[in-house]
C-alpha cells in the first residue's frame, strides 16, 4: 500500500500542486559527464573508425560511386515540393507483358525530322502487349523509353489509358528463390580448406580465372597480418586488381568451362570450397539445396528453376551451387506408380536451363553430391557440367593441415605433434578431424585447463576416431577408404 503523504498528493488537486524543486547540475557533475565514454581504448577506436571511413572514401573515389548513391542524400539536396510535384505528375501504371516486337522495313528510309523533332506513331515499331486477364493491345512506346530498352518477352509498366509502354520492369522472381541468394560473403577462404590442394586448383580454374585475375601488392599483403578483419576486407578491395579477363579464352578460340561436379564421401570440404568461391569473388552466389526443389503440386519445382536461372541471367555475373543436387538429379525411370514424375520433370528442366536452346550468359553452375552414381548421365554430359572434382579422404600431411586449421583458433601448447595425430586418424575425414579438435577442447575444460595439450588430442582420437569407426564404417562408402 502507498504511504500516506503520497496518497495525499495524489489526491490534491495538480493545479494547486507546488513545482518540485530541479536542482542544476555542478560542476563536478558536469566533469563526470564529460569523462563518459572516454575509457583507455575510445581514443584508439576513434582512430581506427575514421581511418576505416577515410579508406572507404578512397574506395568510392577509384570505383566513381558517388556519395547520393549510397545511401540518404544530404539534407542540403532534400527538395520536397519537386517530389510531391513528381509524385502527383505520375500516375500508377499497369504491369503487362511484351510478347511480340513488330519491326518496320529494315529497307525503308528513315523519315526527314526536324531537329528535336520525334518521329510519328506511325513510323515507330509496335509492341504487343498482353494484359493480364484484359486483353492483348498493339502499342507504343512513351517518350522516356528508348526501343533497345524493350525486348519480347519482358514485364513492362503500361498507362492506363492508351496502354503505351512507360517503363520496362524487371522479371517477377518469387521470394522463396529470392532468399536462396546469399546476401553477405562467408567468412571461408582457401586457406581455410585443408587436404584438398589439388581440387582448389581445379575449381579456381573453371571459377575465377573466367571471371577475375588477382594481384595483390606485396606492401598491402605486409600489413595485413597487422590489420584487423574489417580494415583488412577494406583494403584488400582497395588494391586488388579484380579484372575481367576473357580474352585468355577467346585468343585460345575455346569457351570457358561453365558446370562443376563436386563429389565425395561426407565431411570432406565440398561445401566449404563452394563457400570459398563465394568469398573470393564479385559474383553473385546463389545457393540452393536439392530438397528446396522437390515441391508438392506439379510444375513447381520446374518454374522455381526458371526463376532462378532468370534471376542469374539478370546478373551481370553469377554463380550457382545446387548442394545434394542427387535430391532432383536422380536418373530417370518409370515405376509405374508416377510417384517420381515431378522430381523427373524438375530435373528435365534444369537440364534444359544448363545447356538448352537459350544461351546459359555468364554463369557458373557447382554442384556437390555424395552419390554421383546416382545421377542421370544427361545431367554429367560436357556442355552441362564440364569437369568433375573428386574430394577424397586426406592423406597424413592433408589431415596434418586441417588439424593445423582448425588449431589456429584455439589456445594449445606449441609442442603439440599434429603429425602424430594425424597419423592416428587414419581414413578421417575434415569433419571428424574438427571434432577430434573440439573433443580435445572438451577435455581441457572438463580438468578445469585454460590450455588444451596434446594428452587432450590423443584422448579425443581415442573418443572420436576409434569408437566412432563402427558406426561410419559402411559399405556404402567402401570404395573411398
Amino acid at each position: 500500500m502507498a504511504p500516506k503523504a503520497d496518497w495525499e498528493k495524489y489526491k490534491a488537486d495538480p493545479a494547486k500542486q507546488e513545482e518540485a524543486k530541479i536542482n542544476p547540475l555542478d560542476d563536478e557533475d558536469i566533469q563526470i559527464l564529460r569523462t563518459y565514454g572516454q575509457g583507455p581504448y575510445a581514443g584508439r577506436l576513434k582512430e581506427v573508425e575514421n581511418e576505416m571511413k577515410e579508406v572507404q572514401k578512397r574506395i568510392n573515389d577509384k570505383m566513381g560511386v558517388k556519395e547520393l548513391a549510397t545511401g540518404l542524400a544530404p539534407p542540403n539536396l532534400w527538395d520536397l515540393a519537386a517530389d510531391k510535384q513528381r509524385m502527383g505528375e505520375e500516375h500508377p501504371l499497369q504491369v503487362a507483358r511484351c510478347t511480340k516486337i513488330i519491326r518496320l522495313d529494315e529497307n525503308a528510309p528513315p523519315p526527314a525530322l526536324a531537329p528535336g523533332q520525334k518521329p510519328n506513331a506511325d513510323e515507330q515499331d509496335k509492341y504487343v502487349i498482353n494484359v493480364k486477364q484484359i486483353a492483348k493491345f498493339v502499342v507504343a512506346l512513351g517518350d522516356r523509353v528508348a526501343p533497345t530498352d524493350i525486348e519480347e518477352g519482358m514485364r513492362v509498366g503500361v498507362d492506363r489509358t492508351d496502354y503505351k509502354i512507360m517503363i520496362p520492369l524487371p522479371p517477377k522472381i518469387d521470394a522463396s528463390v529470392t532468399m536462396m541468394q546469399v546476401e553477405e560473403k562467408p567468412d571461408v577462404t582457401y586457406q581455410d580448406v585443408g587436404g584438398c590442394k589439388e581440387q582448389i586448383e581445379k575449381l579456381r580454374e573453371v571459377v575465377e580465372t573466367p571471371l577475375l585475375n588477382v594481384r595483390i601488392v606485396p606492401p598491402v599483403s605486409f600489413c595485413l597480418r597487422v590489420l584487423s578483419r574489417r580494415r583488412r576486407q577494406i583494403l584488400e578491395a582497395l588494391n586488388l586488381a579484380n579484372t575481367l579477363q576473357p580474352e585468355r579464352f577467346v585468343e585460345l578460340g575455346i569457351d570457358p568451362p561453365k558446370g562443376v561436379m563436386l563429389y565425395g564421401p561426407p565431411g570432406t570440404g565440398k561445401t566449404l570450397c563452394a563457400r570459398a568461391v563465394a568469398n573470393r569473388t564479385d559474383a553473385t552466389f546463389i545457393r540452393v539445396i536439392g530438397s528446396e526443389l522437390v515441391q508438392k503440386y506439379v510444375g513447381e519445382g520446374a518454374r522455381m528453376v526458371r526463376e532462378l536461372f532468370e534471376m542469374a541471367r539478370s546478373k551481370k555475373a553469377a554463380i550457382i551451387f545446387f548442394d545434394e543436387v542427387d535430391a532432383i538429379g536422380g536418373a530417370r525411370f518409370d515405376d509405374g506408380a508416377g510417384g517420381d514424375n515431378e522430381v523427373q520433370r524438375t530435373m528435365l528442366e534444369l537440364i534444359n536451363q544448363l545447356d538448352g536452346f537459350d544461351a546459359r550468359g555468364n554463369i557458373k553452375v557447382l554442384m556437390a553430391t555424395n552419390r554421383p552414381d546416382t545421377l542421370d548421365p544427361a545431367l554429367l554430359r560436357p556442355g552441362r557440367i564440364d569437369r568433375r572434382v573428386e574430394f577424397g579422404l586426406p592423406d597424413a600431411e592433408g589431415r596434418a593441415h586441417i588439424l593445423r586449421i582448425h588449431a589456429r583458433s584455439m589456445s594449445t601448447e606449441r609442442n603439440i605433434r599434429w603429425d602424430l595425430i594425424a597419423r592416428l586418424c587414419p581414413n578421417a575425414t575434415g569433419a571428424e578431424l574438427r571434432s577430434v579438435c573440439t573433443e580435445a577442447g572438451m577435455f581441457a575444460i572438463r580438468e578445469r585447463r585454460k590450455v588444451v595439450s596434446e594428452k587432450d588430442c590423443l584422448a579425443a582420437v581415442e573418443k572420436v576416431i576409434r569408437s566412432g569407426q563402427k558406426f561410419s564404417s559402411t559399405g556404402l562408402y567402401q570404395q573411398y577408404q
